[in-house]
């Protein structure tokens, strides 16, 4: 049986543990970079495919940049710059050759590039160098463009899906003839985040802006959607960016209006990552293991035939084969385990670990009374079901798993949300129960830097839906129009 530290024992620990144990991933040999293998990468590919669509069916088109930036091009733009400046890997060389005493390599002197190449911690710059090009008229806009791709940022400190060296993501770069549009694509795309995350990972979310030291560098508004951990730490889960003309005046990015007036386009970008792996794990799963929502699951349904003898295995294939095609003609995913190699208390940890939805087994008793042992995985409980009813009943229950998920979620991360009205209750809420403190503020980055110092607690975000409330800010007791989200986090 496979054993994980308890959620309560180490959060930390556990969350390591159950990525590696359930075949998600594993660290690789160049530091803080990780391997996605198969199991990790199929839930991925599930969650790319969602997002895909949805971005298609909002008018955005795929399109693929280069790894490689020109150092020169980064340096366009002051603020994006300096914001990225310190995570960036650079390409200095482009050779290798032989040490002098022919037993290893090294860099040859003499290939040093004359401009260096930064590994794209993101696209912006060279994507918008792009643009220069290819934007002459308001009949080129709005152009919608989003790239499936990996980025470099250099962390210092990794932790597997959270924060690696390397990530894949998807990054929409988008450009529009006005300021009302570039402001409302952004926030669609915040939607479009918030739409996906919450009923496709079961994982309810605050929608929300940063507060101005918390932006995107360079730009001039950043939405985003916030999670709460079971362990009462956020996550950013998306981001999207108003960008201004920031990067169309670096970059010189002009349009004849329909006026024939030359105007400069206005931009967005907006992204989320692998990240969304490790907000999935920490939001579901147990101590036995992963808890997956049905529509992103690799396998929806898992069938394990018990028997004794060759006899015995024939006549419960014959009816496990009849259950899965069934289903499968339903579009739901599913997998006949037979393999004799592993018992079935090994497979039925193997696929509790993995969080498989839903588990038939049959056995030869459940032959002779034509039903099967149907076990949930989100609630641990087994029932017994005739198999002629496996067929209209199994979409039901992925449905009931995927709401239950949610609403268990949601229940858990409003009871996180704390009001607080004064700074020393802050830091004992912030200490003994954690979560998102919702307090004053009084706007400016003094008192957001010193609370920052003093508790490791950040502005997640200022909600989007938050009214209006006349109060004192919890750290200078100077005026404040509104509440914001403080907490801990990822």
């Amino acid at each position: 049986m496979t054993s994980l530290t308890s959620r309560k024992e180490d959060y930390s620990k556990w969350y390591t543990e159950l990525v590696i144990k359930a075949d998600l991933t594993e660290s690789s040999g160049v530091r803080g970079c990780m391997i996605i293998k198969p199991y990790g990468f199929a839930i991925w590919e599930k969650m790319q495919a969602a997002l895909d669509e949805m971005f298609k069916a909002t008018g955005h088109e795929n399109a693929y940049f280069p790894l490689f930036i020109p150092k020169s091009y980064l340096s366009k733009e002051a603020k994006h710059v300096k914001g990225f400046a310190k995570e960036c890997a650079v390409v200095t060389h482009y050779r290798l050759i032989n040490t002098p005493d022919g037993k290893g390599i090294m860099v040859d002197p003499q290939a040093k590039l004359e401009d260096e190449l930064i590994i794209r911690p993101t696209s912006e710059t060279i994507i918008w160098e792009s643009y220069r090009r290819w934007i002459q008229s308001y009949r080129d806009l709005p152009l919608l463009l989003n790239q499936w791709a990996n980025v470099v940022r250099w962390e210092m400190r990794t932790r597997l899906f959270l924060r690696t060296s390397e990530f894949l993501w998807q990054e929409g770069h988008t450009a529009h003839a006005s300021k009302e549009e570039a402001i409302t694509e952004a926030e669609k795309m915040l939607d479009v985040y918030a739409d996906f995350t919450e009923n496709f990972m079961a994982v309810p979310v605050i929608k929300g802006i940063k507060s101005p030291s918390e932006r995107f560098a360079g730009a001039e508004e950043t939405y985003c959607i916030e999670a709460m951990m079971q362990d009462g730490k956020a996550l950013q889960v998306g981001t999207s960016h108003f960008l201004g003309q920031n990067f169309s005046k670096a970059f010189d990015v002009k349009f004849l209006d329909k006026s024939g007036k030359q105007q400069y386009v206005w931009a967005t970008s907006w992204g989320t990552s692998t990240r969304l792996m490790g907000a999935l794990v920490m939001t579901h799963s147990d101590d036995y293991g992963l808890v997956l929502p049905p529509k992103l699951a690799p396998v929806q349904v898992v069938i394990i035939p018990i028997y004794k003898n060759q006899e015995q295995h024939k006549v419960i294939e014959k009816a496990a084969l009849e259950i899965k095609s069934s289903l499968e003609y339903q579009g739901i995913v599913v997998k006949y385990d037979d393999k004799e190699s592993q018992t079935a208390g090994w497979k039925f940890n193997e696929y509790e670990i993995k969080g498989v939805p839903l588990r038939i087994t049959i056995g030869p008793r459940d032959i002779e009374k034509h039903q099967a042992e149907l076990f949930r995985r989100d609630l641990m409980e087994k029932q017994s079901v005739l198999q002629k009813d496996l067929e209209s009943q199994i979409p039901k229950l992925l449905e009931a798993i995927q709401e239950n998920l949610y609403k268990k979620a949601l229940k858990r991360k409003n009871a996180w949300i704390t009001p607080v009205e004064d700074y020393e209750d802050f830091k004992k809420i912030l200490d003994e129960k954690g979560g998102f403190l919702s307090a004053h503020w009084d706007g400016t980055t003094q008192s957001e830097e010193k609370i920052k110092e003093e508790t490791k607690a950040t502005i997640r975000c200022i909600p989007l839906n938050s009214p209006k409330e006349e109060g004192k800010c919890i750290y200078s007791g100077k005026a404040s129009s509104q509440r914001v989200l403080f907490a801990r986090a990822y």
